[in-house]
């Protein structure tokens, strides 16, 4: 009986401390996690859009800033949905792609709040150079076809363009980085005409190109091969002379030593080059698109302003943007995979 009950007690202390340690308790899973900084932005998309719909448009005479409406249930559809994503915590992909660009979602309809009162609902900023929101929504919704068409020759134009002048300055940076005596006769005509503006040639460049779209092409081509061009060559010539010295040693041809050392090792400023040279040929872009070019978005700005037709102006602009965003973003995905060798050595 005694070692009956001895054996019956010890199991049940033994049960007891089972029970008490922390590992023995069963895990209940937390709930979703909720994004607050989500449902503020929701809260101020719904009040934008209470506002819009709310507040009656003030009369310009020449239009009532039609749209209005859709723009406001737009941004009730947007805050309904950030809402969801935000409150229901049941969305985690969604809401780590919108997390870093949180405080933008609340300052964006804050801005544009601003923007449609001192426009639409007060009229401070005197209308037609100034236009709601809601009336490039009527741009898009109405001119696309015109825009998109534009849109779409500005994009041919500017990717032959930039390639071929990215493809000539990077091989003229090569040649003059690698040869003295490429160097000894480019160096002097890159630092003579380099600093000179490409719009400043569009003269000379309409006069002997055959097309005006080849001389659109060759001036946004000179505009990106300059930098293209100077920051390879100062790549390659500063590329450590000990790579050179071991590639040698272990038998490498000239061409091994051009292929597989130098033009590796200039990649990271080859590339500072390729963002330089597509900054400016945006701004070479609109210049020659706005002479002797019949569609493009230079084109369509300037038939904007003379139709003093402004919404289609700010939709047009908005446009380039995003093109020029997005282009800038494709542009650090190619550099990425280009220089994965390089990962954590190069910062910027």
């Amino acid at each position: 009986m005694t070692s009956s009950s001895n054996r019956i007690a010890g199991e049940a202390l033994s049960l007891e401390a089972l029970e008490a340690a922390p590992q023995a308790r069963p895990h209940i899973p937390a709930g979703p996690a909720i994004w607050r900084t989500g449902l503020v932005a929701a809260v101020a998309w719904l009040g934008l859009s209470l506002l819009t719909l709310s507040w009656p448009n003030k009369p310009v005479g020449f239009s009532d800033w039609a749209f209005t409406d859709e723009f406001g249930y737009a941004l009730a559809a947007s805050g309904v949905v950030l809402a969801l994503l935000s409150g229901t915590g049941y969305f985690a992909r969604a809401v780590n792609v919108l997390r870093p660009a949180g405080l933008w979602l609340v300052a964006l309809p804050l801005l544009l709040a601003v923007w449609e009162i001192l426009t639409a609902k007060l009229g401070a900023l005197p209308p037609p150079f100034f236009a709601p929101p809601q009336s490039l929504i009527e741009v898009y919704a109405e001119d696309w076809p015109r825009l998109g068409l534009s849109t779409a020759h500005s994009l041919r134009l500017l990717l032959h363009g930039f390639a071929t002048g990215s493809i000539i300055g990077f091989l003229v940076g090569v040649l003059v980085g690698w040869s003295r005596i490429a160097g000894y006769w480019i160096h002097p005509i890159l630092r003579f005409l380099g600093p000179v503006p490409a719009s400043a040639l569009l003269p000379l460049a309409f006069f002997f190109a055959p097309s005006s779209y080849a001389a659109a092409v060759f001036l946004i081509a000179l505009a990106t091969g300059f930098p293209v061009a100077v920051l390879t060559w100062s790549g390659v010539a500063s590329v450590n002379k000990s790579y050179y010295d071991v590639a040698r040693t272990l038998g490498a041809s000239e061409s091994f030593l051009i292929l597989r050392v130098a033009i590796p090792a200039a990649l990271p400023q080859v590339f500072v080059g390729l963002f330089m040279g597509l900054g400016a040929s945006f701004s070479v872009l609109v210049t020659a698109e706005m002479m002797g070019v019949k569609a493009g978005l230079g084109w369509y700005l300037q038939w904007s302003q003379g139709w003093a037709a402004y919404s289609n102006m700010y939709a047009a602009l908005i446009v380039m943007a995003v093109l020029c965003s997005g282009l800038i973003t494709l542009l650090f995905k190619i550099r990425d995979h280009a220089l994965s060798w390089q990962k954590g050595t190069v910062k910027w």
